[in-house]
């Protein structure tokens, strides 16, 4: 026999695992929406990271749904090709040329990455996008921005199907016209329509900064839609961060439990959310929801 010490390393592995106990008692059956974007789609190892956190997940028995985006894999297959963009209002027209390389860059290129990777961790993910099995049906979000969609309709179906099966659903954010036209869907906007209609426990948005900041630059790690909406009005909320907010505020409007703002560049971000008592990033709940503390008691 080998003789080994106990290291403080060890001991504290075990200790944040049975303190993760009550957490992962309260997340069994939920269904967790994760929007993935950004730095977290960027390398091979952060893919490689996520992609076992998300197995993870699943193996302790949460239901997590995949929502990717893929807009720089977008913008350099159109540069490749050589097709120019219009942009009305900061916001690219997609056309039927644009149309034919999202489509391709999001359901093949990017999705099949991820499906991969999770299914390279031991997962069992399967890829679809919004099309498939009249998940995501679309109307015309503006005239002038051409094929950009807003969910309209969404069954959750094929969803419930693949939950039954022990699969994980990654999801590109398509979707169908009323007349089988394909729409471009803005990747949070998608995720919190499918949270909504599955009425998820949680919406996690995975992106570049580390939550809300209050008017000193701090994140605020728990506030409510009320909050949310004076913080706009009042100018602290701004730029990029507002149609995040925006989307969390529709998603809980829609049944969410809560939505959670938080930094998909950290390692690890979605099991510290859902399993550590501090949590990540910046918890959104509605005004007449209890308080959603980060414990295995909510």
């Amino acid at each position: 026999m080998k003789a080994r010490d106990m290291n403080r390393d060890w001991i504290a592995t075990a200790r944040t695992l049975s303190e993760a106990l009550p957490y992962l008692q309260r997340y069994t059956g939920a269904i967790v929406v994760i929007k993935l974007g950004g730095h977290a789609m960027g390398s091979d190892e952060a893919m490689e990271t996520f992609a076992r956190d998300v197995v993870l997940m699943r193996q302790v028995g949460v239901n997590p749904v995949i929502v990717h985006g893929g807009g720089p894999m977008i913008n350099q297959m159109l540069e490749k090709l050589a097709i120019k963009s219009e942009f009305v209002n900061g916001k690219r027209v997609t056309d039927a040329a644009t149309m034919e390389v999202v489509e391709m860059v999001l359901s093949g290129q990017v999705n099949k990455r991820i499906v991969a990777a999770i299914n390279g961790q031991g997962g069992r993910a399967v890829g679809l996008s919004g099309k498939d099995a009249q998940l995501i049906t679309c109307t015309p979000s503006h005239p002038d921005l051409g094929l950009v969609g807003e969910p309209t309709e969404i069954d959750p179906t094929i969803l419930h199907t693949l939950f039954s099966a022990g699969m994980i659903p990654v999801i590109a954010p398509l979707g169908a016209g009323h007349e089988g036209e394909t729409f471009n869907i803005n990747g949070d906007t998608a995720a919190g329509a499918i949270a909504a209609a599955l009425k998820a426990d949680r919406l996690l948005l995975l992106t570049d900064i580390d939550g809300v900041r209050d008017a000193e630059g701090r994140v605020v790690t728990e506030l409510s839609a009320e909050q949310i909406r004076q913080m706009t009005r009042d100018g602290i909320i701004a730029g990029g961060m507002i149609p995040k907010t925006e989307t969390a505020l529709a998603a809980i409007d829609g049944g969410v439990r809560a939505v959670v703002i938080l930094d998909g560049r950290a390692p690890n971000a979605t099991l510290l959310e859902l399993f550590t008592e501090h949590g990540a990033g910046s918890l959104i709940r509605g005004n007449n929801t209890p308080r959603v503390p980060r414990s295995g008691q909510s």
